[in-house]
């Protein structure tokens, strides 16, 4: 199965870029700015814009199991890149 990689960079209230990727198995944009914006929400950063401008549509791949059944159970995966907290 092809899950849909949208790659997004956003800037922290205090300043730095964090990239990080949204894995989910819906190519739908909007979705994916969505899933972004809960996550973000989860660690304290809820008021960052996220916009087609942040988050874009990279390509489509095929993921581990692992993330797979994440994906199934909370409808997206988020691959931390640079400046995303561990």
């Amino acid at each position: 199965m092809g899950f849909h990689i949208f790659d997004t960079y956003v800037k922290s209230k205090n300043g730095h870029v964090m990239h990080f990727d949204v894995i989910t198995d819906k190519n739908d944009t909007e979705k994916a700015i969505a899933f972004a914006k809960d996550w973000l929400k989860s660690i304290g950063e809820k008021d960052i814009k996220v916009t087609t401008e942040e988050c874009r549509f990279c390509h489509t791949q095929s993921v581990s199991e692992e993330i797979e059944i994440e994906i199934m159970t909370n409808g997206y995966f988020i691959a931390k890149m640079e400046g995303c907290p561990q």
